[in-house]
């Protein structure tokens, strides 16, 4: 079994994750794991609140090999952000024949060298640089939101009422 592990804050989901996963239809599982407390500190909404939101994300994208996990939540020690390294470890632990890859955006793999034990991780898993084909970040939405501003054309359906319905990053 092929594993893409598709790790970001989803703070929220956006189009432009959306146009990476696209591109990953030959693994058998991508699994869009959001980050529980994020490495270098980034502010972010709840954790629950993320899962939903990536929830309602994966079912509005309707693509077979795509499942939400919250491994983060099993190994988070408190006060602690949760690495790379461990979670691949943890997948691996509990897929101990897949292949597993890693996938990062290009704006981390800058700092990849920064990433706890990064040279294990290549040693030990694939790594691969996706760059979003739509240039839509997260900061874009929160952004619009901020500015009064439509994010119909940013995110999927569901996640946008989510948004509105909830009155997130107002």
């Amino acid at each position: 079994m092929k594993i893409a592990v598709f790790g970001s804050a989803f703070n929220p989901p956006s189009l432009g994750h959306k146009s990476v996963l696209e591109r990953l239809s030959h693994f058998d599982k991508v699994l869009l794991v959001p980050s529980i407390s994020h490495a270098w500190g980034k502010s972010m909404l709840s954790y629950e609140t993320r899962i939903e939101m990536v929830s309602i994300f994966v079912n509005d994208l309707n693509m077979n090999n795509l499942e939400l996990s919250t491994l983060e939540k099993e190994i988070y020690i408190p006060e602690q952000s949760v690495t790379t390294f461990s979670l691949l470890k943890k997948l691996q632990e509990l897929h101990r024949t897949a292949d597993i890859t890693f996938i990062i955006g290009p704006d981390n793999l800058l700092q990849f060298s920064k990433f706890y034990k990064s040279d294990e991780i290549v040693q030990r898993w694939s790594v691969m640089a996706c760059p979003e084909t739509l240039p839509v970040r997260s900061t874009d939405i929160r952004t619009a939101i901020q500015d009064g501003e439509s994010i119909a054309h940013l995110t999927t359906k569901g996640v946008e009422k989510y948004i509105s319905t909830h009155r997130l990053y107002e």
